[in-house]
């Protein structure tokens, strides 16, 4: 019994921390799986299942530690992981760890996504769930006699979350993860605190490739340099391993915990291989002796080339078939450059396809605007000839008009002259002749006077005595003759006015007729003019009618082709469709019948998303009406209890939805693998890249794969915030709880003192010698520096714990045989957040006294489990 308890501490003090909260046997999740670079690598990063793999694996593992003591550690695990999509990795596993008479068995999932950054640039996320039970085998239990702290140790069921993220290039890939995140006991409901095995671990690895010749020829090198950063250490490693065409790799490795390693591996056929490692411990493991581990692991063929992977060719030692030559580095590149430039020039295809319809189509619209555009420049090219010949007619009239007008007017003045002329020749002629009839009659009257005077002087001549009578003739005649004379001159000034007043009465008719003339031209160009306005907006009236009998025409047109176009490209749909929606073929009427089939289980499937969702908003509501009585109760304010309900029958409503769920996910992830088996048996040349079929079920499978990634991602999602807010209801429960405990803090103090001081008083001196197997020591303690806060009336300072108890009776016994053992100022205190009794009998300010005080304990049996805690309140 001894020895076994001894194995037992040494193991789970160096590799595997025994944690212990409320309840005795709990154990973090730490699987030895570290020297391995090709199986079960996703136990070393959640994403590595994804990352630079190729192939799915079934391996069977086994470690066997320390092998030079009984009963040492020892770990089984049965895995199926790799790569199952362009983007996926996923992998599971079930493990078995023997730790002396503990033991743990469980089983772990895990879950990667790949997101495509650049053509040499990926981010993985990953996810490992550990679900696993500890206790005691007792089987393994050998004792004379019953052993009732071994029989107080219950069976704890676990929980555990490790995320992680890997960025990768080229040849590196840099990630994180974190191990033991959280950690629940579904037995005591509680997440488990200050948890040694939780931390943070980083890594750098590179893949490459060896080049040389002979039998190390396109030789895989990888190297891993990790460090683990914990909260009372760090640990550092680093591991490389060269894989050899020929199936053969070789690993070696460094720990700064367990020391060093190496292994190798083969594989025996392309499918089944075998790995060894040996791992020696240094420093102060290595009376421990060495480790071995062993695994043995089938490959599937993989009928898919994946990118961001090795896609080393896989040889093995014994093959059913001929073996392939090597493939030699750069005709594997210059393969995948093949199969790039195939996919490229199809994807190049498509979308020229693509462009050349979308061409034609523009094509076509440019024609069409271009016989639009033509058209109208047509048709305005007309209406401008139009409106210019009819503007050059208009121009023509006017110009006649205006010649006629010019030639009237011409005429008119020229007969204006004539008629003037006329009239001054005809006056000038009316002058002359009475001018001339007055020169006669002058000349009459001086011929008459001459003759008179000749006649007077002949007869004055002739007779003395006529004189008188001759004289009063001649008075006579002259007086005649003046008064002709002056009759005449009368007559000729009557004349003159008579002339005169014609003359101006012609010329009054002149210019009436002129003004008339002139009147009867502006009326005639007003006339013109208003003419010619008229014949312009006619003009204009029947050039715009034109035009826009030009343009309905030609809309009608374009209309009447743009409808042909269109009915043309719905006729052309409709076969379309009609071959997809009304198959003929019996391919056809299957894809259709999957088709429909995976359509119907999506609304079932949202459905079913909806009330989970609805469910866990309704556990979201009851943690914030639980968070909030908490923070209200603290501060002295009472809330009013919330109406009860049943909680059984709403986690049975959630389990029930969440098992449909799974089938009806289950069901349409069968039936798009169905739809893509049939689609990738009857689509697989690049024949029928064109066909509407495979174009139309191509972008049908795209969708539902994409429609049913959103719905998982959605469901992981919905099941992690239901797991978080289990995990805080249950804290917040636990809270509640511990608020009401501790208002009695103050009376278990009393009553704790009370017990010692009687233990002290009551107590002697045995009169044997007590042994380290006559002490119960109770929780088992971390061989770090514990560090406990808000520890009521107890001072700050490092303490030197001897034994940890949670049973009142049990405490007391211990005190009272550390009494009996002679020491007296033996103490203990009480941790309400953990609720246990630490007994203790020295305390120091600073570290370096209570590690001087640890190296010199001396060999007394109460001080065998010793350990140091650190009180800060």
């Amino acid at each position: 019994m001894k020895t076994h308890l001894l194995v037992l501490v040494l193991c789970i003090c160096s590799i595997q921390m025994f944690y212990s909260q409320e309840d005795d046997g709990v154990v973090s999740l730490s699987l030895p799986v570290r020297n391995s670079l090709t199986f079960n690598r996703f136990v070393i990063n959640p994403t590595f299942s994804f990352v630079r793999e190729q192939h799915k694996y079934i391996s069977l593992y086994n470690k066997k530690e320390w092998v030079q003591f009984d009963d040492a550690p020892n770990t089984y695990l049965a895995s199926y992981s790799g790569r199952f999509g362009e983007n996926i990795g996923a992998g599971l596993g079930l493990f078995q760890q023997n730790y002396g008479i503990l033991t743990t068995f469980g089983g772990t999932a895990n879950f990667a996504y790949n997101v495509r950054l650049a053509r040499e640039s990926n981010l993985t996320f990953g996810l490992n769930i550990g679900a696993y039970k500890s206790g005691v085998n007792s089987g393994n239990i050998v004792t004379n006699v019953d052993d009732p702290s071994l029989q107080n140790i219950p069976e704890n069921f676990l929980l555990t979350i490790n995320p992680g993220i890997n960025y990768g290039l080229a040849f590196i890939d840099i990630g994180l993860s974190i191990n033991n995140l959280a950690v629940y006991n579904f037995n005591s409901s509680e997440l488990l605190q200050d948890n040694p095995e939780q931390g943070i671990q980083a890594h750098v690895m590179y893949t490459g490739y060896v080049n040389s010749r002979g039998f190390f020829d396109e030789a895989k090198f990888s190297g891993l340099l990790k460090s683990e950063l914990k909260t009372d250490e760090t640990i550092i490693s680093a591991q490389a391993m060269l894989t050899v065409p020929k199936g053969i790799w070789a690993q070696v490795g460094y720990n700064t915990v367990f020391g060093v390693s190496g292994g190798a591996g083969i594989n025996i056929t392309p499918q089944i291989a075998i790995e060894y490692n040996f791992e020696k411990a240094i420093g102060d493991l290595t009376d421990f002796g060495p480790s071995h581990d062993i695994t043995l692991a089938y490959r599937f063929k993989n009928r898919d080339n994946y990118d961001y992977s090795s896609g080393d060719e896989v040889a093995g030692l014994i093959s059913k078939k001929k073996r392939k030559p090597v493939v030699s580095k750069k005709t594997k590149e210059k393969a995948q450059a093949n199969r790039k430039l195939a996919a490229e020039k199809k994807v190049q295809q498509e979308a020229d396809a693509q462009a050349k319809l979308l061409a034609e189509q523009k094509a076509q619209q440019e024609a069409d605007a271009q016989a639009k555009l033509l058209a109208e420049q047509k048709a305005q090219q007309e209406a401008d000839a139009q409106a210019k010949l009819l503007a050059e007619q208009k121009a023509q009239q006017e110009a006649d008009a205006q010649a006629k007008l010019l030639a009237e007017q011409k005429a008119q003045q020229e007969a204006d002259a004539q008629a003037k002329l006329l009239a001054e020749q005809k006056a000038q002629q009316e002058a002359d002749a009475q001018a001339k009839l007055l020169a006669e009659q002058k000349a009459q009257q001086e011929a008459d006077a001459q003759a008179k005077l000749l006649a007077e002087q002949k007869a004055q001549q002739e007779a003395d005595a006529q004189a008188k009578l001759l004289a009063e003739q001649k008075a006579q005649q002259e007086a005649d003759a003046q008064a002709k004379l002056l009759a005449e001159q009368k007559a000729q000034q009557e004349a003159n006015a008579q002339a005169k007043l014609l003359a101006e009465q012609k010329a009054q008719q002149e210019a009436d007729a002129q003004a008339k003339l002139l009147a009867e031209q502006k009326a005639q160009q007003e006339a013109d003019a208003q003419a010619k306005l008229l014949a312009e907006q006619k003009a204009q009236q029947e050039a715009d009618a034109q035009a826009k009998l030009l343009a309905e025409q030609k809309a009608q047109q374009e209309a009447d082709a743009q409808a042909k176009l269109l009915a043309e490209q719905k006729a052309q749909q409709e076969a379309k469709d009609a071959l997809i929606t009304n198959p003929k073929d019996e391919l056809g009427k299957s894809l259709l019948s999957i088709t429909q089939q995976t359509e119907d289980a999506k609304k079932s499937q949202n459905d079913l998303l909806k009330q989970f969702d609805d469910i866990v908003g309704i556990k979201d509501k009851d943690l914030k009406d639980l968070k909030e009585e908490n923070d209200l109760g603290e501060q002295g304010i009472a809330v009013q209890p919330k109406p009860f309900k049943s909680i059984t029958a709403e986690n049975n409503a959630l389990n029930t939805i969440k098992s449909n769920l799974d089938k009806i996910i289950e069901t349409r992830n069968k039936q798009i693998d169905d739809l893509q088996e049939l689609y990738d048996d009857n689509f697989e040349t690049d024949t029928l890249y064109n066909d509407e079929v495979y174009l139309h079920y191509r972008k049908t499978l795209k969708r539902l794969k994409t429609e049913q990634t959103e719905t998982i991602a959605i469901k992981s999602q919905l099941e992690v915030r239901l797991e978080n807010i289990k995990v805080a209801t249950e804290f917040e429960r636990r809270r509640r709880i511990k608020r009401a405990a501790f208002d009695n803090e103050d009376e278990r103090y009393i009553q704790d003192r009370s017990a010692l001081q009687n233990i002290k008083q009551t107590t002697v001196l045995s009169s044997t010698i007590l042994k380290e197997e006559d002490f119960d020591f109770g929780e088992e303690q971390s061989s770090n520096i514990q560090i406990l806060k808000n520890v009521k009336n107890v001072e700050n300072g490092y303490y030197l714990i001897i034994a940890v108890h949670t049973d009142k009776k049990k405490r007391d016994d211990f005190v009272t045989k550390v009494v009996a053992s002679g020491r007296t100022n033996v103490d203990f205190f009480y941790d309400v957040n953990t609720s246990e009794y630490y007994i203790y009998y020295d305390k120091f300010n600073s570290i370096e006294e209570a590690n001087r005080a640890m190296n010199t304990k001396g060999n007394r049996p109460y001080n065998t489990k010793m350990s140091l805690v650190k009180i800060e309140n």
